[in-house]
C-alpha cells in the first residue's frame, strides 16, 4: 500500500554526513543499541561482597546501558549491590530491551531485572499472572514526540505524516496512539494506517530511517529523541506535558515471583542497595552522573560526550515509587486501542511492593503505592 506523501516545506541544508555519522555512533551507545566489549544478553564475571551469604548463593540482575538504569549501572559500578548481599555473588546480564530481558526472566536466566512498563504488563498478562511482579520504580519520564524540523507542521497537526515508535503495542506505541485519538484524528491501532502513518521499527532503526527521510517523525524515548534533534528535528511534544505533575513510569523493577517466594531476603537487599544508590544519585550528581559514564563506557566501550548524558540527565527522574497509577492508566490505553486483552482486574496483583517500602519505613522515608493492584497477603494464621 502507497503511503501517503510528505507534507513538507522548503529543505535546510542538513550537517554534513560524517559529522552525522559521529553523532550517531555516539549516541546510540546511549540508546543500548550497540555494545562495544560485552554483547547484549551476556553476563559478567560474578562479584562477592564480605560476610555470609543470604538465603541463595548467587542473584542474577539484568538491565539496559543507558540512562534510564541508572540505578543498576551506578549501583553495581559503586559496589551498592555487593554490599547489601554480603557473601551472595551478584551477576549480571545487560540486554538491548524489555523483550530479551522478559525472555530471560521467564527462562530463570535472570531473577531481577529493569525494564519498561510494557514488557512488565505484558508478561504479566501472558504469563496469566506468574510470570513476574513489579517489586519498585525505577525511572520516569524522557519521552517526546520529535518531527522534522522542516516537515510542514501547522501546530501540533501531524496529519499525512509518517511517525515512528519502535514496536507496535509498546508503550510509545500506545501513547502515540492515544494522543492521535485525542486530536480526534482516525488510526488503526494494529496495521498502523489512518490520518497519520504509524511506523513501526526498532530504536536501531528510527535514527537512520529519520535521516533518510523515510520518516517524519517519532514518539521515542531519550536518548534517541534528542539524536532525532541533532539530526534536524525538533520537539513538538513532550510526554510529559500530557501527564498531571509531569510523571508518568518509564521503567521499572520485576522479580521472578519463584525467586521472590524463596529469596525475599534477597531481593530487599538489591532493593535495599537500589534505594541506596537512587539517595546516592540525587546527592552527588556529579559523581553519580560520571559514574553512570563509567558505567556505559564499561559495556559500550565508550563514554557518552558529557552534553549527551546532561541532557539526557534533565529529561529522566529516577524513582523508588512506581507510580502504579500510571502505569494502570497506560494498560487500560492500550485496552481501549484494543492492543491489550483484558481489563484493568486482569493486573491484579501484578505488584508487590512489601519489600520496598520495608526497606523506605527503616530510611524515615513513606510508603509507596500500588494503586489497588498489589498482591493479597494471606491471612495470618
Amino acid at each position: 500500500m502507497r503511503l501517503p506523501e510528505r507534507r513538507r516545506g522548503p529543505r535546510r541544508s542538513r550537517r554534513p554526513l560524517h559529522a552525522a555519522l559521529t553523532l550517531l555512533l555516539l549516541l546510540a551507545c546511549a540508546a543500548g543499541c550497540g555494545y562495544g566489549s560485552r554483547a547484549p544478553g551476556a553476563a559478567a564475571a560474578p562479584a562477592v561482597g564480605t560476610g555470609p551469604p543470604l538465603s541463595a548463593e548467587s542473584v542474577s540482575v539484568g538491565y539496559f546501558a543507558n540512562v534510564t538504569h541508572a540505578t543498576p549501572l551506578a549501583a553495581v559500578q559503586q559496589g551498592f549491590f555487593t554490599r547489601e548481599l554480603g557473601g551472595t555473588r551478584l551477576r549480571t546480564q545487560v540486554f538491548h530491551g524489555g523483550p530479551s530481558a522478559l525472555e530471560a526472566l521467564n527462562a530463570g536466566a535472570v531473577d531481577i531485572a529493569w525494564m519498561g512498563p510494557s514488557p512488565a504488563i505484558n508478561g504479566f498478562l501472558r504469563s496469566g499472572g506468574r510470570g513476574l511482579r513489579i517489586v519498585s520504580g525505577a525511572a520516569s519520564g524522557g519521552v517526546a514526540l520529535v518531527v522534522d524540523a522542516d516537515a510542514a507542521v501547522r501546530g501540533s497537526d501531524v496529519r499525512g505524516l509518517r511517525i515512528a515508535t519502535p514496536e507496535a503495542g509498546n508503550t510509545q506505541d500506545v501513547a502515540l496512539l492515544h494522543w492521535i485519538r485525542e486530536q480526534g484524528w482516525e488510526v488503526d491501532p494494529r496495521t498502523g494506517r489512518g490520518d497519520v502513518t504509524v511506523v513501526r521499527q526498532s530504536v536501531k532503526e528510527i535514527p537512520t530511517s529519520f535521516r533518510r527521510g523515510a520518516i517524519d517523525g517519532a514518539w521515542v524515548p531519550e536518548p534517541v529523541a534528542a539524536q532525532l534533534v541533532a539530526h534536524g528535528g525538533r520537539v513538538l511534544v513532550d510526554e510529559a506535558d500530557l501527564w498531571d505533575g509531569g510523571t508518568f513510569v518509564t521503567a521499572l523493577v520485576v522479580v521472578n515471583p519463584s525467586f521472590l517466594k524463596d529469596h525475599p531476603d534477597v531481593v530487599e537487599a538489591v532493593l535495599r542497595g537500589a534505594v541506596r544508590t537512587n539517595a546516592w544519585l540525587r546527592g552527588r550528581p556529579v559523581e553519580g552522573r560520571a559514574a553512570v559514564n563509567r558505567a556505559i563506557e564499561s559495556l559500550t566501550g565508550r563514554p557518552l560526550p558529557e552534553r549527551v548524558l546532561d541532557a539526557a540527565w534533565r529529561h529522566v527522574r529516577l524513582t523508588d515509587d512506581p507510580l502504579a497509577a500510571t502505569l494502570a492508566e497506560e494498560a487500560e490505553r492500550a485496552a481501549r486501542l484494543g492492543l491489550l486483552g483484558g481489563s484493568r482486574t486482569a493486573l491484579d496483583g501484578i505488584f508487590d511492593l512489601r519489600p520496598l517500602n520495608r526497606v523506605l519505613a527503616r530510611r524515615g522515608e513513606a510508603a509507596v503505592d500500588d494503586a489497588g493492584l498489589g498482591v493479597v497477603a494471606a491471612p495470618a494464621p
